[in-house]
């Protein structure tokens, strides 16, 4: 967060951490502070899963089709990708309890406008909101249980605050099953209003109040570049799901956003705090996590929205039993977490992602055989073990990035972490529905054509899982002293 790790507090800030045996333990001291971002955690994860199985009810209500409702997918992870990098000023220039506090404001504003959209455009608007709202509330969350806890005990308490977010990961698509069959759509976003205001409470009695005396100048230049290029592309990649657009328009889109980029690639050199600084990248770990990261999940991102699509529209699922079926992914990603420590100690980071990116890849491709009649069981047991896996590949990335790195670069190492893991969210979200458009070939209005595209469409994403494993291939092979280092600062 901060840029100066090492950064006092204002003289706002809690006091210090108590230094003698007999003080209260610092997890017993900040207990408000830890259950404060778990809730912040477990909202954002609920959030980032309920919508997905109302994707078709949604559509319905505001008259476009499933596929139609990508933006309003992608609006919402894009906004994350762009505004975090923004958080270490934004802490350091405001102080973290406004700036937390601020998050969960808008954050819950955007979700009551979720809630009364009356057009997918206005819905679009809402989820930007949204996601202004939630930039903020993992990384200032993660800063101030790092500044807050004793290192002794910040595996322990990241541990309670992933484990809310795993929660909401469980909850999510299930309750969002339950609520479009039972109740109203809308309920799905106005659920965040009472615990926004729940975690406003929260915020003034709980939340540390850290900041810089003089916070360093914002890279506004470098963001604004940064969040066009972003932009950019992200339109030219949902521009070719969209027949009534010509190869000119989004040849212009994606040329200008790579020229974007480039400059921002000379900007970033010759700004002493740039918005995300690229010398990281020397470091052969940091640009292969972040790569590997971009790549693995182009390919794994979309996945459970065509399957949610497939079952609901293709088979004529009931949106509760479609939940249901998502439940298993999360479940297996909570069980993963227990085997990571063992596996990276045995085989190192080149190998376990090498080896775990060709098995997701070949799960991803067995899903094209599922069909209408395959057994509510199996496509349970298939989503579990998929999602175990998935949640090796999570955490190893997550963590890979923070091996080779000095301390006083985590900061900007998460942010672009994080930057880089949304990114691709938005684009995998992207690819994954204008590949199965494509396939649906103008019949997206006849349910039986989604049990075909979806086949080929997963066939394809699988074959992009597979390409990334070859970016692992660029590791060194790993020194034993290396696998748990970095281990507390993964998240999914």
């Amino acid at each position: 967060m901060p840029n100066d790790p090492a950064a006092t507090s204002s003289p706002a800030a809690s006091p210090a951490i108590p230094a003698t045996i007999d003080d209260l333990s610092t997890r017993e001291r900040f207990r408000g502070l830890i259950w404060l971002v778990a809730a912040s955690f477990f909202m954002q994860a609920l959030d980032s899963t309920i919508v997905n199985t109302a994707v078709p009810a949604v559509a319905n209500a505001l008259g476009v089709t499933p596929l139609g409702m990508r933006t309003a997918l992608t609006s919402y992870v894009l906004t994350l990708a762009i505004l975090i990098p923004a958080s270490p000023w934004l802490c350091d220039r405001f102080g973290t309890r406004r700036v937390f506090g601020t998050a969960i404001a808008v954050f819950a504003i955007g979700s009551l406008l979720c809630g009364i959209a009356q057009s997918l455009p206005q819905l679009v608007v809402a989820r930007v909101i949204q996601g202004v709202g939630g930039a903020s509330l993992m990384p200032v969350g993660r800063y101030v249980l790092a500044r807050s806890i004793d290192k002794r005990e910040f595996v322990r308490a990241m541990s309670t605050v992933a484990t809310f977010g795993l929660l909401g990961s469980v909850l999510g698509p299930l309750l969002g099953g339950a609520l479009v069959e039972f109740t109203s759509w809308r309920l799905i976003f106005l659920i965040n209003i009472p615990v926004g205001i729940a975690g406003l409470l929260m915020n003034r009695r709980g939340m540390p109040d850290y900041r810089l005396d003089r916070a360093n100048r914002f890279d506004l230049g470098g963001f604004v570049l940064f969040a066009a290029a972003s932009a950019l592309l992200l339109t030219a990649a949902e521009l070719t799901g969209d027949p009534g657009h010509h190869a000119l328009g989004i040849g212009a889109c994606g040329a200008l956003a790579l020229l974007l980029g480039a400059v921002y690639v000379w900007h970033s050199r010759r700004t002493d705090h740039p918005v995300a600084d690229l010398t990281l990248l020397r470091v052969r770990s940091v640009w292969v996590a972040l790569a590997g990261n971009l790549f693995t999940r182009l390919g794994i991102s979309g996945m459970f929205l065509l399957l949610v699509l497939f079952l609901q529209v293709g088979c004529g699922w009931s949106p509760l039993m479609a939940g249901l079926m998502m439940v298993p992914q999360a479940i297996g990603a909570i069980g993963a977490k227990w085997l990571i420590h063992p596996l990276l100690s045995r085989l190192g980071y080149r190998r376990l992602l090498l080896g775990n990116t060709m098995v997701v890849a070949c799960l991803l491709a067995s899903f094209s055989l599922l069909s209408s009649t395959t057994p509510v069981w199996l496509i349970g047991t298939m989503t579990f073990v998929y999602g175990g896996f998935m949640g090796l590949q999570y955490t190893a990335m997550n963590t890979l990035v923070y091996v080779d790195l000095d301390v006083r670069h985590a900061s900007m190492a998460s942010s672009m972490a994080s930057t880089a893991q949304y990114l691709s969210m938005s684009f995998g979200i992207a690819l994954a529905t204008v590949l199965m458009e494509m396939f649906l070939g103008g019949h997206a209005h006849v349910p039986a054509a989604y049990v075909g595209a979806f086949h080929a469409a997963v066939l394809l994403l699988a074959l992009v899982t597979l390409a990334a494993a070859l970016t692992f291939l660029r590791l060194r092979p790993d020194h034993p002293t290396h696998h748990n280092r970095a281990l507390p600062h993964a998240v999914h």
